[in-house]
């Protein structure tokens, strides 16, 4: 029940067949079928124009997102490095308490 059966492979005869031979056909236009219809215009895209004003926009924009961008990673930055100081300070608190209660004994 749990062991597999592997399928028996039929001995090899030989040579099969030949390959058929496939001829080309001849295609005849039939006069019955419609005429194609033309393809449809693309449309026009109106092309993107930059005048002095969209060019100052776009870069202010830009800084703008690059100087928030910055400044959010800095006061993560500085919010890490705040809490690691802290903790650090704790671990210095609790040793020293720790080991004068050691001492007084």
């Amino acid at each position: 029940m749990f062991r597999p059966k592997i399928p028996t492979m039929p001995a090899p005869t030989g040579l099969g067949a030949p390959p058929a031979v496939v001829e080309p056909t001849a295609i005849t236009p039939n006069a019955g079928t419609p005429p194609v219809a033309p393809p449809a215009p693309t449309p026009v895209r109106p092309t993107v124009q930059l005048t002095p004003g969209t060019v100052l926009a776009l870069v202010g924009g830009g800084t703008a997102v690059v100087l928030v961008l910055g400044a959010v990673l800095v006061s993560l930055l500085l919010a890490v490095a705040i809490t690691g100081a802290s903790v650090a300070v704790c671990a210095v608190v609790l040793r020293s308490l720790l080991t004068s209660d050691a001492k007084r004994r």
